[in-house]
C-alpha cells in the first residue's frame, strides 16, 4: 500500500484509515476534511465516481458554491452526510453528450427543439433551495412552457457511469422518481462495460403497480403507488476483431407523451433512435476509451 496521506481519510473497512485512495474496489470511499483535500483526492481517482463521507450541510453549500472544481454533485444524502461525486472523464462525458446529442437531433428534425429546455447538469433539491437531498444529472430536459421555470424538475434525466457501479446507478434512478415527486417521467442509463466491450442503455419508467409487505403469516397490500419498471436494455457491443458494433434489442424510443406531458396527436410521434445511429454512438465513443 502507498505511504500514509495526511489529507484526507480512505475507508477500506468500517474504521477510517489514513491511505491513498484504494482503487480495487469499484467504490472508492474517501472521508471528507475540507474542500482543498477532497481536490486532491478527486484527481487521484482513475474513474469517474467517488464516495465522501461526513460531509456537513454547510461544507456542501460552500463545495455547491465554488466555481472551479473537477467534479459534478452526483448526489447529496443531507441526513448522512453522504455525498456522491461524479468525475467528468472524457469517457463519461462522451457517453451521455452522444446520447443526448442524437435526441436533441430529433428535436431539430421535428422543429421541436424550442418547445425544449435542456438542464445540463442543474443541480435539484428534493426541498428547494439547499432543503433535502440534492442531485445533478449528466444532462436532460423538459417541456417549454411547463417546465421553463427556475428549479422545475426535468421529464428527461441521463445518467452515465464508467467505473460506477450498475446498482449505484440504479438507485440515481429511483432518486430522481422519487426526489421529483414522480415529475421526473423518463430515466435513461448509460453503463460502459470494460470487460464485455459493451454499452448498456437501460430506459426505465414509472407505472402503478400493488405494494406488498410479506409477513410471517400473510402478505399486506399497502395499495398502489408508482414504482420504477425496466422497459429497455438495449447492449451495444464492438467486435474488436473487425471494429463493428452490433446492437441487440433494437431500437431506443421515447415517449413524446412523457417527454412532453401532452398527447403526441397527429403530428407527432414518439423518438426512435434506431440501431444504425446508436451504432455510430459506440463507435463515437469507444474513441475516448
Amino acid at each position: 500500500m502507498a505511504s500514509a496521506s495526511p489529507s484526507f481519510s480512505v475507508l477500506t473497512s468500517p474504521a477510517a484509515v489514513a491511505s491513498d485512495i484504494d482503487q480495487s474496489d469499484s467504490m472508492p470511499t474517501i472521508r471528507f476534511t475540507n474542500a482543498e483535500a477532497l481536490f486532491d483526492a478527486v484527481r487521484q481517482v482513475q474513474g469517474d465516481f467517488l464516495i465522501v463521507q461526513s460531509v456537513p450541510a454547510t461544507d456542501f453549500k460552500d463545495l455547491y458554491f465554488r466555481r472551479e472544481r473537477p467534479f459534478r454533485i452526483r448526489r447529496y444524502h443531507e441526513n448522512q452526510g453522504l455525498l456522491i461525486l461524479t468525475i467528468p472523464t472524457d469517457l463519461h462525458e462522451a457517453l451521455h453528450l452522444g446520447l443526448s446529442r442524437n435526441f436533441y437531433d430529433k428535436l431539430v428534425q421535428n422543429n421541436q427543439y424550442l418547445d425544449w429546455k435542456p438542464i445540463g447538469s442543474t443541480t435539484f433539491r428534493s426541498r428547494g433551495d439547499f432543503g433535502g437531498d440534492g442531485g445533478e444529472g449528466d444532462t436532460g430536459g423538459g417541456p417549454m412552457p411547463k417546465r421553463l421555470p427556475i428549479a422545475s424538475w426535468p421529464t428527461l434525466v441521463i445518467e452515465t457511469g464508467d467505473s460506477e457501479p450498475s446498482s449505484a446507478l440504479r438507485d440515481d434512478m429511483r432518486w430522481w422518481f422519487s426526489a421529483s415527486k414522480h415529475r421526473v417521467k423518463i430515466v435513461l442509463l448509460t453503463k460502459f462495460d470494460h470487460q464485455n466491450q459493451t454499452i448498456i442503455i437501460e430506459r426505465w419508467e414509472e407505472e402503478l403497480q400493488n405494494r406488498q409487505v410479506a409477513t410471517r403469516t400473510r402478505q399486506v397490500n399497502w395499495g398502489i403507488s408508482l414504482q420504477p419498471v425496466l422497459q429497455q436494455s438495449i447492449a451495444i457491443t464492438r467486435d474488436i476483431a473487425t471494429d463493428s458494433y452490433h446492437v441487440t434489442s433494437g431500437d431506443l424510443v421515447l415517449s413524446f407523451q412523457l417527454l412532453f406531458l401532452k398527447s403526441s396527436g397527429r403530428l407527432h410521434g414518439d423518438y426512435i433512435i434506431n440501431a444504425a445511429e446508436l451504432q455510430a454512438y459506440a463507435r463515437a465513443v469507444w474513441r475516448h476509451v
